[in-house]
Protein backbone atom coordinates (compact mmCIF):
# COMPACT_ATOMS: atom_id res chain seq x y z
CA UNK A 1 0.00 0.00 0.00
CA UNK A 2 2.91 2.33 0.97
CA UNK A 3 5.99 2.28 -0.93
CA UNK A 4 7.13 6.09 -0.54
CA UNK A 5 6.28 7.94 2.75
CA UNK A 6 7.27 11.98 2.64
CA UNK A 7 7.48 14.00 5.75
CA UNK A 8 8.38 17.16 5.71
CA UNK A 9 10.16 17.90 8.86
CA UNK A 10 11.28 21.91 10.37
CA UNK A 11 12.70 19.76 13.83
CA UNK A 12 9.85 21.09 15.93
CA UNK A 13 8.80 18.78 18.78
CA UNK A 14 5.35 17.88 16.43
CA UNK A 15 7.56 17.21 13.43
CA UNK A 16 9.42 14.55 15.67
CA UNK A 17 6.11 13.05 16.91
CA UNK A 18 4.41 12.90 13.02
CA UNK A 19 8.63 11.17 12.19
CA UNK A 20 7.86 8.64 14.52
CA UNK A 21 4.13 7.67 13.23
CA UNK A 22 6.19 7.68 9.52
CA UNK A 23 9.18 5.53 10.46
CA UNK A 24 6.43 3.02 12.30
CA UNK A 25 3.87 3.10 9.13
CA UNK A 26 7.11 2.72 6.75
CA UNK A 27 8.26 -0.05 8.82
CA UNK A 28 5.52 -2.21 8.68
CA UNK A 29 5.56 -1.52 4.55
CA UNK A 30 8.62 -1.73 3.93
CA UNK A 31 8.47 1.49 2.43
CA UNK A 32 11.30 4.28 1.47
CA UNK A 33 10.88 7.38 3.79
CA UNK A 34 11.56 10.92 2.36
CA UNK A 35 12.66 13.57 4.82
CA UNK A 36 12.31 16.86 3.34
CA UNK A 37 13.03 20.59 4.47
CA UNK A 38 11.03 23.36 3.20
CA UNK A 39 13.08 26.88 3.99
CA UNK A 40 10.18 29.45 3.84
CA UNK A 41 11.52 32.16 1.27
CA UNK A 42 8.78 34.26 1.91
CA UNK A 43 9.67 34.40 6.11
CA UNK A 44 13.16 34.80 4.84
CA UNK A 45 13.32 37.24 2.17
CA UNK A 46 12.63 40.48 4.07
CA UNK A 47 16.55 39.99 5.34
CA UNK A 48 18.19 39.11 2.62
CA UNK A 49 19.63 39.84 -0.78
CA UNK A 50 17.97 38.61 -4.11
CA UNK A 51 20.92 36.23 -4.64
CA UNK A 52 20.57 34.54 -1.22
CA UNK A 53 17.20 33.77 -1.91
CA UNK A 54 17.66 32.52 -5.37
CA UNK A 55 20.31 29.91 -3.67
CA UNK A 56 17.63 29.06 -1.34
CA UNK A 57 14.76 28.60 -3.53
CA UNK A 58 17.41 26.03 -5.11
CA UNK A 59 17.92 24.42 -1.55
CA UNK A 60 21.51 25.67 -1.28
CA UNK A 61 21.55 27.15 1.66
CA UNK A 62 25.59 27.82 1.91
CA UNK A 63 26.75 30.88 3.56
CA UNK A 64 23.40 30.44 5.50
CA UNK A 65 24.94 28.38 8.12
CA UNK A 66 21.95 28.59 10.66
CA UNK A 67 19.88 27.63 7.90
CA UNK A 68 21.67 24.75 6.86
CA UNK A 69 22.42 23.32 10.05
CA UNK A 70 18.49 23.61 11.22
CA UNK A 71 18.27 21.53 7.67
CA UNK A 72 20.61 18.73 8.25
CA UNK A 73 19.60 17.86 11.94
CA UNK A 74 16.06 18.38 10.82
CA UNK A 75 16.15 15.63 8.25
CA UNK A 76 19.12 13.84 9.96
CA UNK A 77 16.71 12.78 12.98
CA UNK A 78 14.00 11.47 10.41
CA UNK A 79 17.26 9.37 9.03
CA UNK A 80 18.37 8.34 12.39
CA UNK A 81 15.43 6.88 13.16
CA UNK A 82 14.72 5.09 10.29
CA UNK A 83 17.95 3.64 9.33
CA UNK A 84 17.81 2.26 13.11
CA UNK A 85 14.67 0.01 11.65
CA UNK A 86 16.48 -1.00 8.37
CA UNK A 87 14.75 1.71 6.18
CA UNK A 88 15.80 3.27 2.97
CA UNK A 89 16.15 7.33 3.53
CA UNK A 90 16.00 9.81 0.89
CA UNK A 91 17.00 13.56 2.70
CA UNK A 92 16.38 16.57 0.73
CA UNK A 93 16.47 20.48 1.42
CA UNK A 94 14.60 22.88 -0.53
CA UNK A 95 13.63 26.32 -0.37
CA UNK A 96 10.40 27.97 -1.86
CA UNK A 97 6.80 27.98 0.11
CA UNK A 98 6.64 25.34 2.17
CA UNK A 99 3.08 23.64 1.31
CA UNK A 100 4.03 24.11 -3.00
CA UNK A 101 7.23 22.71 -2.19
CA UNK A 102 5.72 19.67 -0.52
CA UNK A 103 3.00 18.61 -2.69
CA UNK A 104 5.23 18.85 -5.90
CA UNK A 105 7.60 16.70 -4.09
CA UNK A 106 5.24 14.24 -3.08
CA UNK A 107 4.12 14.54 -7.20
CA UNK A 108 7.33 14.65 -8.61
CA UNK A 109 8.37 11.45 -6.42
CA UNK A 110 5.41 9.23 -6.84
CA UNK A 111 4.82 9.60 -2.60
CA UNK A 112 1.69 7.41 -1.82
CA UNK A 113 1.62 9.03 1.87
CA UNK A 114 2.71 12.11 3.12
CA UNK A 115 3.31 12.50 7.23
CA UNK A 116 3.23 15.68 8.81
CA UNK A 117 2.60 17.76 11.86
CA UNK A 118 -0.40 20.01 12.62
CA UNK A 119 1.79 22.79 13.55
CA UNK A 120 5.32 23.40 13.15
CA UNK A 121 8.02 25.84 15.16
CA UNK A 122 4.88 29.09 15.89
CA UNK A 123 5.31 28.76 19.41
CA UNK A 124 1.82 28.07 20.16
CA UNK A 125 -0.41 25.63 19.67
CA UNK A 126 -3.24 26.40 17.66
CA UNK A 127 -6.95 24.98 17.91
CA UNK A 128 -7.02 25.14 14.20
CA UNK A 129 -4.01 23.36 11.81
CA UNK A 130 -1.40 24.98 10.88
CA UNK A 131 -1.25 27.31 7.75
CA UNK A 132 1.49 24.92 6.33
CA UNK A 133 -0.58 21.69 7.27
CA UNK A 134 -3.94 23.75 5.72
CA UNK A 135 -2.66 24.48 2.50
CA UNK A 136 -0.49 21.25 2.18
CA UNK A 137 -4.27 19.84 2.71
CA UNK A 138 -5.55 21.59 -0.46
CA UNK A 139 -2.19 21.17 -2.60
CA UNK A 140 -2.18 17.91 -2.59
CA UNK A 141 -3.94 14.63 -3.91
CA UNK A 142 -2.10 12.24 -2.20
CA UNK A 143 -2.79 11.11 1.45
CA UNK A 144 -1.84 13.11 4.23
CA UNK A 145 -1.41 11.99 7.65
CA UNK A 146 -1.97 14.91 10.58
CA UNK A 147 0.06 14.11 13.68
CA UNK A 148 -0.69 16.38 16.61
CA UNK A 149 1.38 16.70 19.63
CA UNK A 150 0.40 17.25 23.45
CA UNK A 151 2.41 16.66 25.76
CA UNK A 152 4.53 19.69 26.61
CA UNK A 153 2.84 21.53 24.07
CA UNK A 154 5.68 24.46 22.66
Amino acid sequence: MYERILVPTDGSNVAEVAVDHAVDIAEKYGAEVHALFVADVDAVAYGLGTEQVDRIQQGNFSGMTDLREDAEEATGYVKEQAEARGLTVVERHAGGRPHDMIADYAEDHDIDLVVMGSHGRSGVRRALLGSVTERTLRSTHVPVLVVDYVAGDD
